[in-house]
């Protein structure tokens, strides 16, 4: 049987490139003489390696981090494999074969990494030294180890725990990482984060590289005003209905109408990112008017108010993402806000 075509997805998030590229070039522009890269783990943060990865190296950058091996092939064919780095490292033998093969660099975490690494004929890799975030990373106290002094290491790096706070582990991890790094034989170094970027030029070394800035998080607040929004979801009206007085809504019957109610039902729900702490005071727009969200949200729809609104089903309803905003007022981090959109938006 031969697959008909899939219908048009009731979820879409359009992205601006333009604006991913201009947040690339403002961060650039931050980092002084360092190379700035750009994290694109997690599926560019949600928006779509696909969408993202083009226009962040049409604006420039030639550095790309992911974490897992399984995010390399949706990545490759818009970059060459040595612009790519995989931040967990070889945990095994069939990872540095995969590494080896498509010529993807590993970022070694540990000496077994190393040895591991070693075996499988070694070359270029990056070092992750941990300097008090205590995630993954190198000791370094094990940097005298053979193993890691064997490594062909083109970039040595750290990450920082509190870059977006006032915080005194900033200049900890600083020292920390300039005296680990002295003794580590790297042809380049990496400490900043989005939010390290702010912190000055002792913190750019030769790359930095920026997460949540790219995509319209604000990571420290320096760059308040400074960073523009990147994705928009949007979400269909599936089915629009009229609420007398005393009909609820929803799971638990938590929202009930006091008077007559124009209410839409839309395709958008948990499962898609919009949790179930964004209902709340929540509300999606149409063409400049606020709907406000009424009851719980459900797995795969909310429910909105659409009372005197020129609203009809099919419509497409804007889903708020200011990322800095959304987040003040629903508790989520902006990294969470992102991450958390579903696989059934169309990010074409």
């Amino acid at each position: 049987m031969t697959m008909p075509d899939t219908p048009a997805a009731s979820l879409r998030l359009r992205v601006d490139t333009d604006a991913l590229a201009a947040n690339w070039r403002y961060l650039d522009s931050q980092s002084g003489a360092a190379a700035t890269g750009a994290a694109v783990k997690a599926n560019a943060y949600g928006v779509g390696v696909n969408r993202a990865v083009p226009a962040l190296l049409a604006a420039g950058a030639r550095h790309f981090f992911l974490a897992h091996w399984s995010e390399v092939p949706a990545i490759l064919p818009y970059v060459e494999s040595s612009m790519v780095s995989v931040l967990h490292g070889v945990r095994n033998a069939e990872e540095a074969a995969f590494a080896k093969e498509t010529g993807v660099l590993p970022v070694i975490n540990s000496v077994r990494q190393a040895a591991l690494w070693a075996g499988s004929g070694g070359g270029p890799c990056h070092l992750m030294i941990d300097t008090g975030i205590n995630r993954l990373g190198v000791r370094p106290g094990d940097l005298s180890d053979p193993a890691i002094s064997a490594l062909d290491v083109s970039i040595a790096m750290s990450h920082l725990a509190s870059a977006d706070e006032d915080s005194a582990q900033n200049a900890k991890q600083l020292a920390a990482f300039q005296s680990a790094a002295a003794h580590v034989e790297a042809r380049h170094l990496s400490l900043a984060n989005s939010a390290g970027i702010m912190l000055g030029s002792n913190y750019h070394f030769d790359l930095t590289r920026p997460g949540i800035a790219l995509y319209g998080g604000t990571a420290h607040p320096a760059m308040a005003g400074k960073i523009a929004q990147v994705a928009y979801p949007e979400a269909a009206v599936i089915q629009i209905r009229e609420l007398s007085p005393g009909d609820s809504v929803g799971y638990n019957a938590l929202w009930t109408a006091d008077k007559p109610y124009r209410a839409a039902t839309v395709s958008i729900g948990y499962a898609d990112g919009f949790l179930r702490m964004m209902g709340p005071g929540g509300a999606l727009h149409h063409r400049g008017a606020q709907l406000p969200v009424l009851g719980k949200v459900s797995m795969d729809m909310i429910v909105v108010d659409v009372s005197g609104v020129e609203v009809k089903e099919g419509d497409f309803l804007s889903v708020p993402l200011d990322l800095p905003a959304v987040s003040a007022r629903s508790g989520l981090s902006q990294y969470e806000l992102l991450t958390v959109l579903g696989h059934r938006f169309d990010r074409s």
